[in-house]
């Protein structure tokens, strides 16, 4: 522990919210990442919940195209309950804007043949548990993402399978309209890459980032 004169700090409690390690100065630890350990039981179940969620979600995705309503619904349900739990009606409201906002947005990329319905539930149930604002943070990183590894993985594909077996598989006008014309499902099994990847990285990177915000 640092030795905290009188003068330096009003309270042992403010005592304990600077580094022990520091010697130099008197440093929040706000500023860097908090253990586990230092998490509230809101924020702990916050984390845990997010992190199992994004993580099988990712699984589920990248082994079959496909995220399970076994799994989106509870945790879109599980949500709402954390929000009203510990932080009341006003958590509700919050829950409500994050679901409008992750949700809403990915209706519309799903109607007009650019998402998934899998993708749909996926920001359903997570959207609920991170608000709005964090909500859109983690799709705009998610796109970031997106871009990046499309473009890596279309790399791959034309030194390892040339131009026309990559063009045929990704790019071919007829493929695509009768994507279009298909389910979600099958919209997602064409992608590229499965968007859970992306999500459960942005979300890990915002939250990490973000860190006084949840």
């Amino acid at each position: 522990m640092v030795d905290c004169s009188d003068d330096e700090l009003l309270a042992l409690d403010v005592c304990r919210t600077y580094d022990p390690d520091l010697r130099s100065g008197l440093l929040p630890t706000r500023n860097r990442v908090c253990p586990m350990s230092d998490l509230n039981p809101a924020q702990a179940i916050f984390v845990a919940a997010i992190l199992l969620y994004t993580f099988v979600a990712a699984f589920s995705d990248l082994r079959s195209r496909r995220i399970p309503n076994l799994l989106t619904v509870p945790m879109c349900l599980a949500g709402f309950g954390w929000q009203i739990g510990f932080h009341g009606w006003g958590g509700f409201w919050a829950g409500l804007a994050g679901f409008a906002a992750g949700f809403g947005i990915l209706f519309v990329l799903w109607m007009i043949g650019s998402a998934g319905g899998g993708d749909l539930k996926l920001m359903g149930g997570l959207s609920v548990w991170l608000g709005a604002s964090l909500t859109l943070k983690v799709l705009f990183v998610s796109l970031v993402f997106v871009a990046v590894g499309t473009f890596v993985l279309l790399l791959a594909s034309l030194l390892s399978r040339g131009w026309q077996r990559t063009r045929q598989r990704y790019a071919d006008r007829a493929a695509v309209k009768e994507a279009v014309r298909q389910n979600g499902d099958a919209r997602s099994r064409r992608r590229v890459m499965a968007f859970a990847v992306p999500v459960a990285l942005a979300t890990w990177c915002v939250l990490a980032v973000f860190r006084n915000q949840w």
